[in-house]
């Protein structure tokens, strides 16, 4: 016999402003908890130093949680120079200690393009990253230190908001897999220290923004029927995707998992609407017609 599933059906995205000192799956849990919802799932991981925006998907909205991952993202991050830890933030233990030479706004201006574009990236091993199937940061809390490969990443924009004696606040539009942590690590050393996070606050994730997020205590705070309105779309991410309207029984077709003739479109993923609901995702194939590829099993009611 199956298992049942435990909760309600709740489909959509609910945007988090995560409070500092708790883990990301916690941070799920204690949501997923109001809602009541059998299935849910966040989009990238923020460390428990970290506060900010994390898009959490309920129901169907899961299946758009890998595009998620992909998206840009934008951080505020605050670093304190001369100190080094072995997590790569305020969390860790102090492994090292330099002096700290006197930098000018302008030495720190002309120092920051030097990481900017396109850049190699040296995964820290306080990450999430696997090797033989362990995940890194276990192997480095027993002392071991695997070598890492770097990998390429992409900064958009480095800017300097704030600077004092020892710390400096930066705000950094980035790409996806990008390690705020190695970047300060990186930045530190280019400014003859070295150099840890203190503070950093996801601000944007693909199309969200941190004003469109909710913190806990305000969700907690809420009626069901808030909550409700609180729900993002499922599709509301994928909106930059060609959208197509269906016919109800060209809807019902696709539903079946069907290939159907649409008769023109460019060749390509498209967003597909039946005549009242969100279907999923589809691609116009290059002989005309439309195949189904994602579908979203949802009632009207959760359109």
């Amino acid at each position: 016999m199956a298992k049942r599933k435990s909760g309600r059906d709740v489909h959509g995205i609910v945007l988090l402003d995560k409070r500092q000192g708790v883990s990301s799956n916690k941070a799920l849990q204690e949501v997923r908890h109001l809602f009541n919802a059998n299935k849910a799932g966040h989009t990238g991981a923020l460390d428990p130093l970290a506060t900010g925006l994390l898009p959490l998907c309920f129901g169907e909205a899961t299946k758009v949680s890998g595009m998620l991952l992909d998206d840009d993202k934008r951080y505020t991050v605050s670093m304190r120079l001369g100190v080094m830890t072995d997590t790569g933030d305020s969390d860790g233990n102090i492994v090292a200690e330099m002096p700290v030479p006197v930098l000018s706004e302008a030495m720190l201006n002309a120092a920051l393009p030097r990481f900017t574009g396109a850049i190699d990236q040296v995964p820290p091993m306080y990450s999430a990253l696997k090797h033989n199937g362990r995940k890194l940061y276990e192997l480095a809390r027993e002392g071991l230190t695997i070598e890492r490969k770097a990998r390429p990443v992409s900064i958009y924009a480095l800017t300097l908001l704030a600077a004092s004696d020892r710390e400096l606040t930066l705000d950094v539009v980035c790409s996806k897999g990008t390690y705020i942590r190695s970047l300060v690590e990186d930045l530190g050393q280019a400014l003859g220290s070295c150099a840890t996070v203190i503070a950093l606050r996801r601000t944007e994730a693909g199309l969200f923004r941190l004003a469109q997020a909710y913190t806990f205590e305000q969700l907690q705070a809420m009626s069901s029927e808030q909550l409700q309105a609180v729900l993002i779309a499922p599709d509301e991410p994928l909106r930059g995707v060609p959208a197509l309207a269906l016919a109800a029984e060209e809807a019902g077709r696709i539903r079946q998992g069907q290939q159907i003739e649409v008769g023109g479109g460019q060749p390509g993923p498209v967003r597909i609407y039946g005549p009242e609901t969100f279907l999923g995702l589809g691609e116009i194939l290059l002989n005309g017609k439309l195949a189904p590829r994602k579908l979203f099993l949802m009632d009207d009611r959760n359109a």
